[in-house]
């Protein structure tokens, strides 16, 4: 697994890769994560494709501007990067606001990106639940204990947490301007219009999983997608929260395959 970087509207993006296949699988984190969040699935989809996976602007150790994090600015950098990257023949992943932001690059219909997958995806629900309340406590005022108990709420009581994954949150949110971003990035979600009206424009085909234990984003949401995307296929990860490429890894990339074929 190799780290890189590259300029993208003057601002440096932060990427992982492995594999190398002529397909491509662009995964696109969370709110408030970073590249890390998939090193479960990443050594598996490599196998077949060639998998790359970026810190998403103004997370991780990609640069933090002083501007609006919207879902367009999202959408622009990250369509930005598959073309500083000269991509092609791509499949892209994304999860919570990474599938907002999925959706929204296959909106856009560029030619390049051939499938996607979402995890869950932001887009519709606009109050908070209690989960991303608590989630929002751990990034403000990011602590072990705090840290821990939101990722305990998001992915299901009884489920192990990777102590690793709450080092990288913690890190995460104390890289200078990172708060900012998040609440910017909250706003930005919570003031655009709802995605539903622009979800019947995406051709491609489509793939939808959603946790059937998620209280972040629950699986209520994933009717306005259902309804509203013409060529989507819905999977429901029984007894899986917010992360089942997290909790049940082997599950999940079998599904994106079987999908993918």
């Amino acid at each position: 697994m190799q780290e890189r970087y590259v300029a993208v509207n003057g601002n440096k993006i932060r990427y992982i890769e492995e594999g190398d296949s002529a397909n491509i699988i662009i995964l696109l984190h969370g709110l408030g994560g970073m590249a890390e969040r998939w090193l479960p699935i990443i050594p598996l989809l490599s196998k077949k494709y060639r998998v790359i996976v970026p810190d998403l602007i103004g997370y991780g150790k990609s640069d933090k501007p002083q501007v609006d994090y919207t879902p367009e600015f999202f959408r622009d950098s990250v369509l930005g990067f598959l073309e500083a990257l000269s991509l092609q023949n791509i499949i892209m992943i994304g999860t919570s606001l990474g599938g907002e932001i999925v959706a929204e690059c296959a909106i856009t219909q560029n030619p390049a990106i051939k499938r996607i997958v979402m995890v869950a995806p932001a887009g519709i629900m606009k109050k908070p639940t209690p989960v991303l309340e608590a989630y929002t406590m751990a990034a403000l005022y990011p602590n072990h204990e705090s840290v821990r108990i939101a990722y305990q709420m998001m992915m299901g009581d009884n489920k192990e947490i990777s102590p690793q994954s709450v080092e990288n949150f913690i890190s995460n949110m104390t890289r200078p301007n990172s708060k900012m971003v998040f609440l910017s990035t909250l706003l930005g979600m919570k003031n655009s219009p709802a995605i539903t009206d622009k979800l019947q424009v995406i051709k491609i085909p489509t793939l939808l999983i959603w946790g059937s234990e998620d209280k972040m984003i629950p699986i209520e949401y994933s009717k306005g997608f259902v309804s509203s995307i013409p060529n989507c296929y819905f999977v429901v990860m029984h007894g899986c929260g917010h992360a089942p490429y997290e909790e049940k890894p082997n599950d999940f990339v079998k599904i994106v395959l079987d999908f993918l074929k």
